[in-house]
Formats: structure tokens, sequence, C-alpha cells
């Protein structure tokens, strides 16, 4: 025991936000990337609240950016199949 205190690991989610932003939906992955920035600077400093909301808000952000993605993804399938048929 050398005094140092073990601090928790806290996800920033940064390399979903990066696969979100380039893959899936462009404004929230932005998002999503400021908020697992702001993670990983909070947790940097000790500021474990705040490292667990801003993770919590990029994870949210993630999901609903991925969901977009998927959703998006399968209208322009659906659609190119319509358009090939006529």
């Amino acid at each position: 025991m050398d005094g140092t205190q073990a601090r928790a690991s806290v996800p920033s989610y940064l390399v979903w936000s990066i696969f979100n932003l380039l893959c899936c939906c462009l404004p929230l992955g932005v998002a999503a990337v400021v908020c697992s920035c702001r993670s990983e600077n909070a947790s940097g400093v000790g500021d474990m609240a705040r490292a667990q909301e801003a993770s919590r808000t990029a994870k949210i952000l993630n999901i609903v950016g991925l969901v977009c993605g998927i959703i998006l993804i399968i209208i322009v399938i659906v659609l190119q199949f319509v358009a090939a048929k006529h």
C-alpha cells in the first residue's frame, strides 16, 4: 500500500462513437465522440461522477445512432429493390 487510490475504470465508448460517426449517423456520431472525450477527460482528472454521466450519454447516443443507421440502410436496400423491380 503506497497511498495511491485505485480508480474504477469508466468506459468511454470512443471506438464505438467513431464507428457511428463514420458508418451510421454523422450528427449522433459527432455528439457521441464529444461525450466520449468528455468521459475520458473527466476520468483522467478523477471526476468519476462526471465521467460516468458522459459515458452514459455517449452510450445512449451510440445506441440511437446505430439503430438509425441500420434503419436507414434497410430503407435504402428496400428502395433499391423496389426500384429494380419497376
